[in-house]
């Protein structure tokens, strides 16, 4: 099947491979779009079962990064790496500089930053070898914590107040005693936790890793349960904050929130999702709106005269998005995803 009728092809600019024998890395970049700006995404580490399902994954979220870019007002393209391996085991700092080299080959189109199984580490070390890195330095702290270039804070307070506005929408309420459901507990889902036990919520939480559910369970009362069961509970909002596809053709009969807002990426399986979810009466916060805090972080970092309470702005500016977002959607009846893509593709293609 030719690159061009994948099913996940969406106009990409361009997409490189690389199967370096002397490193082991095998790796894939997709550039979406650069019509704002350089694409900037981050790089992935998974054990992928296949190339086909790399390939798959890295033309989803390369495209949603320029969705992601262009509704939140940065002058960036979208792009995104992908490398085959486990970020456990198969980690090196040759390899990572080898990912450095091939960040290089794409002239500057692509800037490459930290995402799941990547670090702010693993970036330096590709530092070494390209000059489009980043992410990895930084001058301003949403946290209160040394700045270290790690976008998790922003994310995680960007999800925040994607869920804060869609509680307001749905229930015309604050958070105060709301029930959540947060699948996947790791660099941005314990830091939402913390956000939303202060916020007063009640907490349910799930992972595969047991280290940071004992954290949420110790520190901020979450109960947890099984991966396979926590879309299935009676809350108020479930948030995927693991990996893609959260909602699909075996989760979405069984759901029990009223929304949906999380930092995952790539969350609903299909587009037909979308309208489902409309269909069932649950609002969806569209994955790229609420995650977006990340890649402003990156942005804001470079600027000069900025603060950490400016950043604090920047990632708050969210809200405004998000409610444009669900305010349109319910006043015309077209699904939140599909309102975000069309005003996202009125930017970029009219750039």
């Amino acid at each position: 099947m030719s690159i061009f009728d994948h099913p996940d092809y969406d106009k990409h600019e361009s997409i490189s491979f690389i199967n370096d024998a002397s490193t082991g890395l095998k790796a894939i970049i997709a550039v979406h779009n650069t019509n704002l700006g350089p694409s900037v995404g981050g790089c992935r580490m998974f054990p992928y079962a296949n190339s086909h399902a790399a390939l798959a994954d890295v033309l989803r979220l390369s495209s949603g990064m320029s969705y992601k870019a262009a509704m939140a007002g940065l002058p960036q393209g979208g792009g995104k790496a992908v490398i085959i391996g486990d970020p456990k085991t198969d980690k090196s700092h040759a390899l990572m500089q080898a990912m450095g080299k091939f960040v290089n080959s794409c002239d500057g189109k692509y800037i490459i930053a930290e995402d799941s199984g990547i670090s702010v580490a693993d970036v330096n070390q590709m530092a070494k070898k390209t000059k489009f890195a980043g992410g990895n330095t930084a001058q301003y702290s949403i946290d209160g914590l040394p700045a270290d270039g790690n976008p998790a804070p922003a994310t995680s307070l960007g999800v925040f107040h994607s869920i804060q506005v869609a509680v307001e929408h749905v229930f015309n309420s604050d958070l105060t005693g709301k029930k959540v459901a947060i699948q996947g507990v790791g660099h941005v889902g314990l830091r939402l936790a913390k956000l939303l036990h202060e916020a007063g919520c009640e907490l349910m939480v799930s992972d595969i890793f047991d280290d940071n559910l004992l954290i949420a369970e110790k520190q901020f009362g979450a109960t947890i349960v099984s991966n396979s069961d926590i879309h299935k509970l009676d809350v108020d909002i479930f948030s995927p904050c693991a990996l893609g596809g959260a909602i699909n053709e075996n989760t979405i009969t069984s759901l029990g929130a009223s929304i949906i807002a999380g930092a995952a990426n790539n969350q609903l399986a299909t587009n037909e999702m979308d309208r489902l979810l409309l269909e069932k009466g649950i609002c969806y916060v569209p994955d790229y709106l609420a995650n977006a805090g990340g890649i402003i972080d990156i942005h804001y970092q470079s600027i000069k005269n900025g603060s950490n309470v400016g950043l604090c702005e920047r990632v708050a500016g969210i809200s405004n998005t998000v409610r444009a977002v669900l305010e349109e959607s319910s006043s015309t009846g077209i699904p939140t995803q599909t309102v975000a893509n069309m005003k996202a593709e009125k930017i970029l293609y009219s750039a």
